[in-house]
């Protein structure tokens, strides 16, 4: 079984394969023995993964695109079961093809027949498979199956692979076979971080329109860093909602663990990151560090001050909240500050104008010819600093090139780099940044001899 995820890319309208079933009957564990990768979490407490958790794959040259959902509870009707329950039916009716995912060794139960009747009248591709049949001991707990009326069953055992591969060959006829004429387009990433409960998931319910992540007045709903595609004007986007991330000291061990890591290398695989602020409480230790996880991983940034309809009325709000953000930010003078609210639209209409400017600058290139003609006129105001007693040669005596983007990074040629200070280097990309702007992205100047 050759199986490839491709997180970072998106093919065109493939079908989506949606795994549901009750809680805790290992859709995450087959989700991903299926990518081949850990995406999901996995934890053997009912209602772990609470959101639709996508991911492209391809299986034999065929793109497909796999959806994790929270465990169907069909007698939930309040509560956090009852929001899972909501997303793995907009899983059901958005998906193309679907696995209903059993327990082998629990047997068929109530709550499986439940979920089977929330299929009754959908016309898609079904195919139901019973989890947990590791050994040819195991075998006969599958007959107890066929109750459903169903002639295929798939047994398998998610977290050793057994028939996995029996399952997708099943799957593969319905997959569109692959274009290799047309390309898969980058798209930026975006990653929204924060704190608990500033609105991370309900922003980006907002951006796309509909329910597309659990949103709930409880810390920590969010736990897997979950992937949307949203599509504003002719430009496409992937936002990332990731999971609160709390003080160190306060983290539990185990899932919510696994939910602050994975936020941070969902900051790593972006590009670019909108760190939500809250802007009745204002700004925090925890969300220094945040912004500094995105400063260290070399990621672009947009503060984004949520929930400020509740301070509309107040004059000198605005003022007050950006002394703060100067004071706990200093490192990040560079980032653009957004005001508004993820429930009122109206608010976000500069979000996407902005994300554009500073993915524009975070891939921006400047020609070595450009740079050298501005640093050349620089050094005739602000000479290179030289050792005590040796003459200062203005002209020809360092050269500047830009060896990367993602985030932009450019090397200095001196003759002497020891001598190059740190404040003279703060100097430099003070003047990259009044002269070509790069708003939002960070810069890194590397020096080297020349």
């Amino acid at each position: 079984m050759t199986v490839h995820a491709s997180p970072n890319t998106h093919h065109a309208s493939p079908p989506l394969v949606a795994i549901i079933g009750r809680p805790n009957v290992g859709k995450s564990t087959l989700f991903n023995k299926i990518l081949g990768m850990k995406t999901a979490i996995v934890d053997d407490v009912p209602g772990v993964t609470r959101d639709r958790n996508y991911a492209d794959a391809t299986y034999r040259g065929r793109a497909f695109r796999l959806v994790d959902t929270g465990g169907l509870e069909p007698s939930a009707s309040d509560g956090m079961l009852a929001l899972i329950r909501r997303q793995s039916e907009l899983a059901i009716a958005e998906a193309d093809i679907l696995i209903v995912l059993m327990d082998g060794r629990s047997g068929l139960t109530p709550p499986d027949y439940e979920v089977v009747k929330l299929l009754r009248g959908i016309a898609k591709p079904v195919f139901f498979a019973v989890n947990k049949i590791d050994t040819p001991k195991a075998d006969p707990l599958v007959a107890d199956f066929y109750r459903l009326g169903t002639d295929k069953l798939y047994p398998l055992s998610a977290e050793h692979g057994i028939g996995v591969a029996e399952l997708l060959d099943a799957l593969y006829p319905l997959l569109p076979a692959a274009d290799e004429a047309s390309a898969t387009a980058q798209l930026p990433r975006i990653a929204v971080v924060g704190r608990p409960n500033v609105g991370k998931s309900t922003l980006v319910n907002a951006l796309l329109g509909e329910e597309r992540v659990v949103v709930s007045d409880v810390p920590g709903t969010t736990r897997d860093p979950i992937d949307s595609l949203v599509t504003h004007g002719d430009r496409r986007y992937l936002f990332t909602d990731t999971a609160g991330i709390r003080r160190r000291g306060k983290i539990d061990r185990g899932v919510e663990g696994y939910s602050v890591m994975r936020s941070l290398r969902a900051i790593g695989r972006s590009d670019l990151a909108v760190l939500l602020l809250d802007g009745v409480e204002g700004v925090t230790e925890q969300d220094t560090k945040i912004a500094g996880a995105i400063l260290k991983q070399g990621r672009a940034c947009i503060l984004f001050v949520n929930k400020w309809d509740l301070r509309a009325g107040e004059t000198e709000a605005r003022q007050q909240y950006e002394r703060a953000l100067r004071r706990r930010f200093p490192f990040l003078t560079w980032a653009p500050v957004l005001y508004g609210s993820a429930l009122t639209p109206e608010s976000l209409r500069p979000f996407f104008p902005a994300i554009n400017d500073v993915h524009a600058m975070f891939t921006k290139r400047i020609p070595t010819g450009a740079l050298n003609s501005w640093l050349q006129e620089l050094l005739v105001a602000h000479p290179l600093p030289v050792r005590k007693g040796k003459p200062s040669k203005i002209t020809k005596s360092a050269f500047i090139t830009q060896v990367a983007t993602k985030p932009p990074v450019f090397a200095l040629f001196v003759g002497h780099p020891g001598d190059v200070t740190p404040a003279y280097l703060r100097y430099l990309e003070n003047q990259l940044r009044d002269t070509y702007g790069f708003a939002g992205t960070p810069l890194r100047l590397l020096v080297r001899k020349k």
